[in-house]
């Protein structure tokens, strides 16, 4: 798979639901649900107790995600890193959002991902 042919229509086209995916688990704090589609690496560090931590805190000091819009993707041969502006229903402002996106074992994956 070599991300560099794929437009950024076609990419957030696979990274949009991926997305939602991992924020509608992460609200639900859904630890099964939120790594579905992360990489061996990535399941690594996301334990079910760091998961808890992690969303237990957010949801607390910024609420739970609302909008979200793409605002670049980069590309390399083996990879894409898609950041987007996120909001909060608590925090005011503008947030980012980005994940990097590989293609294993036959499937999208994510290998890092993270809102600041």
């Amino acid at each position: 798979m070599n991300f560099q042919t794929l437009s950024d229509a076609e990419i957030l086209a696979i990274a949009n639901p991926i997305m939602d995916n991992l924020m509608d688990a992460s609200t639900r704090i859904d630890h099964e649900a939120h790594v579905r589609d992360f990489t061996d690496r990535a399941k690594a560090i996301v334990t079910p107790e760091h998961l808890d931590h992690v969303c237990r805190k957010y949801q607390a000091e910024k609420g739970f995600f609302a909008t979200r819009e793409p605002v670049a993707v980069f590309r390399r041969p083996d990879s894409a890193a898609i950041v987007w502006r996120q909001t909060f229903t608590k925090a005011p402002g503008d947030f980012v959002a980005e994940m990097v996106l590989v293609y294993r074992y036959g499937r999208y994956r994510v290998d890092h991902v993270m809102v600041f």
